[in-house]
């Protein structure tokens, strides 16, 4: 599920290397147990923002899994790390957790380029789609919660961007910033897949942007 590497010949699959950040010690433990169970390898758990940086920085994971409210103010802490760790590390997915949609910290997260995701916490109990979206992560995709998307979706001011979208347009980039593929978002909506890429182009003018990321972004005032 990670990295493929030429050993002998042959390709090896390696584990993606996790750590994990709650300081709700039986959330953090069930969510390594859970990550254990569906191949990832778990390098190491934190239960504050300041613990996750060093931890960070004496393991190197491939992915942080972080609650966006940590010790000792239970506000940004999770946040405020992961600026850090992307900021010396750049190629470390980052995944946070929130409990609510925050449309401000989530933006401000997704603005750090590749390899983000902004979740909330109820995702989680749908275990493989919470696995697959890791994997998406890890291997360099941006994921937006649904709820939040469904957020922005509903905005209707009219400095939106949104507004210079059509209905169909506007399903399109809710589906692309959850994260589904071209194929997927076809699926989904029962359209060809030179549609849905006919759609994206569309969105990506009418925004002024040129991929997903930037497209999602734009969505903010």
């Amino acid at each position: 599920m990670g990295e493929h590497k030429l050993r002998d010949g042959q390709k090896v699959v390696t584990r993606v290397r996790v750590v994990v950040a709650d300081d709700d010690l039986l959330l953090r433990e069930g969510l390594a147990s859970l990550l254990e169970r569906s191949g990832f390898e778990v390098v190491g758990q934190a239960g504050d923002g300041n613990e996750l940086v060093a931890l960070v920085r004496e393991a190197t994971p491939d992915l942080v899994v972080a609650d966006i409210r940590m010790p000792p103010t239970h506000t940004t802490e999770g946040l405020d790390a992961a600026r850090v760790i992307r900021e010396e590390f750049p190629d470390i997915a980052i995944m946070v957790l929130s409990a609510h949609v925050d449309v401000e910290h989530a933006m401000e997260l997704l603005a750090s380029g590749r390899s983000i995701g902004y979740l909330l916490k109820n995702r989680v109990t749908d275990v493989a789609d919470f696995v697959d979206t890791l994997e998406r992560i890890a291997n360099g995709a941006s994921v937006v919660d649904p709820a939040l998307v469904s957020e922005l979706v509903s905005a209707q001011r009219r400095d939106d961007p949104l507004a210079a979208l059509s209905a169909r347009e506007r399903e399109v980039l809710q589906l692309a910033a959850a994260g589904m593929s071209n194929k997927e978002i076809a699926e989904h909506l029962v359209i060809s897949l030179n549609t849905v890429k006919f759609h994206l182009r569309s969105i990506y003018s009418r925004l002024g942007v040129s991929n997903r990321v930037q497209a999602t972004q734009a969505v903010f005032p």
